[in-house]
């Protein structure tokens, strides 16, 4: 099943719909596209002319090894190309990419991924770990992954692996600027810099934070896997952009296009991704 549903044109901002001269940020939903089997995660991959979003798709139990997890393959404008882009993989999560590799959170193995190919290259086994999460990779190629049941990060850099922040309680999203790791953690997000100083960049949140992305000037995307996505101002001030708790509608570990202001929200248990343009004014 291949259903992709365009052009609906709402305009989500608060709770409610509003009009397109809203001072404070909104999203509108350009496409829908169901056919993923319990998508936990969407990627943009942007290298030359290469331009497409990964999905993670657990299929299956959240951290369950059963080796039904894989990754599909979408065009930008919402078209499948590959459901069975990557398989052979359990309950996979976050994602990232350096140097033409694809790093995947998948229970307790981080899941190196040869994206030309789409050939697995290796599974790395995190030694105690239950439930990794989310990735990030900074600017020099060192990997970093979340354990949400341990409150660790890990880091992995010239194929050795490290615990890099510990007491982390229930971490998360995670998004590597520069020097820097922002950390969603419960209803907290955190700046945690390269002597693993931890400063709170906001609080509040409704629920548990599951996505996070860099947005210009300091701003955050932030979604909360029950239904919630949230404009986070340089500041601390939070915008809800979408709330669809009451219909059931999860939002993962959303991936963001800087180019074109695009959000990607992984729908989970509806087996759907959501695009919308963020509209900040």
């Amino acid at each position: 099943i291949n259903l992709k549903i365009v052009g609906f044109g709402f305009i989500f901002s608060c709770l409610t719909i509003v009009p397109t001269a809203c001072a404070q940020p909104f999203v509108e939903q350009l496409w829908l596209t169901e056919g993923v089997s319990v998508p936990e995660s969407v990627l943009v991959y942007r290298s030359g002319k290469s331009n497409f979003l990964l999905v993670s798709q657990i299929d299956g139990e959240s951290n369950t090894k059963d080796g039904k997890g894989g990754i599909a393959k979408m065009g930008l404008d919402g078209d499948l190309d590959d459901v069975n882009w990557v398989t052979g993989l359990n309950a996979p999560k976050g994602m990232a990419h350096f140097d033409g590799k694809l790093y995947v959170a998948d229970v307790d193995e981080l899941v190196v991924i040869n994206i030309k190919s789409a050939e697995i290259e290796k599974k790395v086994i995190v030694p105690g770990a239950v439930f990794l999460n989310d990735v990030t990779v900074d600017s020099k190629g060192a990997v970093f992954v979340s354990d949400m049941k341990t409150g660790k990060i890990h880091r992995y850099a010239g194929n050795v692996l490290s615990d890099y922040v510990t007491k982390v309680e229930n971490v998360n999203g995670l998004k590597a600027i520069g020097s820097n790791l922002v950390v969603g953690a419960g209803t907290h997000l955190y700046l945690i810099d390269n002597k693993k100083n931890r400063l709170e960049i906001a609080s509040g949140f409704a629920q548990g934070i599951d996505g996070v992305e860099s947005m210009n000037k300091g701003d955050f995307l932030v979604s909360c896997w029950a239904g919630l996505l949230y404009y986070v101002h340089l500041g601390g001030k939070l915008d809800v952009l979408l709330d669809s708790q009451k219909e059931g509608i999860n939002t993962a570990d959303i991936g963001f296009d800087g180019e074109t202001q695009m959000v990607y929200v992984p729908n989970f248990l509806k087996n759907s991704v959501t695009a919308y343009k963020v509209i900040t004014n």
